[in-house]
């Protein structure tokens, strides 16, 4: 592991924004650090207000998807929600339609299959469409690439809004409506928004046509920060609100489909850590392992008999994804060694058989062994369909456009990414793709990196200081968890491996013979001989609460240790 230690800021900025608040120089530099140095900014970081959302409007084409539903709903005409069928697509599904239905009829749901459709906008969804006599769809976290599709369905008389966050091609669909503020001609004020939070910006813009406030869509927050928590957006700005107030709905009225799921689980307090973890996992699973839409009616479940029966379900298909992630992980990692390949850039992989609903959490297991660009494959249909992972500060999107001659489609984000192509480019791909990446990733990149906020002494580890730590929460991508790096410890004979085995390592250290604090680390079972025979070593860790039979004390989160 790279410990990188974030610059300090100037002492004069954190003098001042300590002074202000009223708290102690190492808080005010964990705030400027990620850019608050002022009262006014402190505030609007610990004390989200809903009103601080943007006014969806300012969003391109807001004003005449508005228009368009308005007309929809005026003519009596069947609207069609569209959406992806992971934990973004389907809570937007659920969201924009369990709202419309609030006061409007004609309103159904479609899921894509993973396995028949594919990702995005199918042909086979817009001919269903028009079969049925849909003359809307709403495309939701799916669509910004859909320039044919949006075409065939135009000449079937069937119109598209496109609500995604993706990044846009050269060209834009002929919808009626894209929103999607990475398109260039958007100047919406925040460009991070979800596929979710796209359709919420959408059902605040018709909600102030009906003279709804913020405060009437409270409700739908709680899918808005489950997608968020899911597709790994940063928590900065419009999303640290939506997160923020989100959790709350999750916590204190869930929605019926999320009350049977923390049921099952018998957790109280859920932090956006349990959202990815916990909540996340167990959505996606139905599509990874059945239908989209057994997640999406669970979503919009009325009835917790009903709720519970469908949670059951997923419960299940969770359980199936686990067993399956673990064996395709051994049969890629084997793979990868048997062919010799583990000194290469990037990993790529394929296996006919392998199941499509797991390989990009394979890609994600693989970055774990081999810290590196990779890429899982499998058959589908007559082509052959990838999950893209990419290690922090390689962009793979890019990576993947420098291979296009290689690949039918693709599309994604900077870490993430789907492409298919055809069977007989499977190797030259391999190969273009091994050669881009080895010619622009530096190599510092190719070894994982922990990103060190500030050097503490242990005597300043205090519950106070966990308080106001804890209040820098929701935590994801551009507010991460504070990581600290403390010098000169010393174990006082209490460390041990535990956990099967010995996996993980208990320690309990000390600084200058100062005060004794409690230490865990997760998978470092095998670093117990750098902290034992009063060795001295440095370790980075979170400040963390270990309940231990009713009694709370402050406990090291250890990341690593040298």
């Amino acid at each position: 592991m790279r410990w990188t230690l974030k610059p300090k800021p100037e002492p004069q900025q954190i003098e001042q924004l300590a002074k202000a608040l009223k708290v102690d120089g190492l808080v005010a530099q964990l705030l400027v650090q990620r850019g608050i140095t002022t009262y006014a900014e402190a505030k609007k970081f610990f004390r989200p207000e809903l009103t601080d959302l943007h006014d969806p409007f300012l969003m391109k084409d807001m004003d005449l998807a508005v228009a368009r539903i308005e007309k929809a709903i005026a003519a009596g005409e069947n609207i069609l929600i569209y959406g992806d069928y992971d934990v973004d697509g389907t809570t937007s599904v659920a969201l924009v339609s369990s709202y419309l239905l609030t006061y409007y009829p004609y309103v159904a749901t479609y899921i894509p299959d993973r396995y028949d459709e594919g990702y995005g906008v199918s042909y086979k969804g817009i001919d269903f469409a028009h079969d049925n006599g849909f003359s809307l769809i709403i495309a939701l976290d799916c669509g910004i690439k859909a320039i044919e599709k949006v075409d065939y369905a135009k000449e079937k008389g069937v119109d598209f809004i496109i609500c995604d966050h993706h990044r846009p091609g050269s060209q834009l669909p002929n919808a009626i409506a894209v929103l999607d503020a990475k398109r260039d001609d958007c100047s919406y004020p925040y460009d991070e928004l979800c596929g979710c939070g796209v359709g919420f910006k959408l059902i605040q813009a018709l909600g102030s046509h009906r003279g709804e406030t913020i405060d009437d869509l409270v409700y739908y927050l709680d899918l808005v920060a489950t997608a968020i928590g899911a597709d790994i957006v940063p928590i900065t700005g419009e999303n640290r609100i939506l997160a923020f107030y989100g959790l709350k709905v999750i916590n204190e009225q869930p929605r019926i489909g999320f009350k049977a799921i923390i049921n099952q689980i018998k957790k109280k307090e859920l932090t956006i850590t349990d959202v990815v973890f916990v909540i996340a996992p167990r959505i996606n699973a139905a599509g990874r392992m059945k239908h989209g839409q057994h997640a999406v009616n669970l979503l919009v479940a009325e009835h917790l008999d009903e709720a519970e029966q469908f949670a059951k379900e997923i419960e299940q298909f969770n359980f199936d994804r686990k067993n399956l992630d673990r064996e395709i992980t051994a049969e890629a990692l084997a793979q990868i060694t048997e062919n010799g390949e583990e000194k290469r850039f990037t990993s790529v992989v394929f296996k006919e058989t392998w199941h499509k609903g797991v390989i990009g959490i394979v890609a994600s297991r693989l970055i774990e062994t081999f810290y590196r660009p990779t890429l899982v494959f499998t058959k589908s249909g007559d082509r052959l369909a990838a999950s893209a992972r990419s290690v922090k500060g390689f962009d793979v999107y890019n990576a993947l456009q420098e291979c296009a001659d290689c690949i039918e489609q693709f599309g994604g984000h900077k870490y993430a990414a789907g492409l298919t192509l055809l069977p007989e480019q499977y190797l030259p791909f391999k190969e273009k793709f091994e050669k881009v990446v080895t010619e622009s990733i530096e190599p510092h990149l190719l070894t994982p990196e922990i990103t060190v906020d500030a050097t503490i002494a242990l005597n300043d580890i205090t519950p106070k200081l966990l308080r106001i730590i804890q209040q820098f929460a929701p935590f994801g991508p551009g507010n991460m968890t504070p990581v600290f790096m403390a010098e000169g410890l010393q174990d006082t004979g209490y460390a041990k491996g535990v956990g099967e085995e010995e996996a993980h390592l208990k320690v309990q250290v000390t600084q200058n013979s100062g005060r004794r604090i409690g230490g865990i680390g997760f998978n470092l079972g095998n670093k117990l001989d750098l902290v034992t025979g009063n060795k001295p070593f440095n370790a980075v860790f979170t400040i963390d609460e270990n309940e231990w039979q009713g009694n709370i004390s402050l406990q090291l989160k250890i990341k690593d240790i040298k």
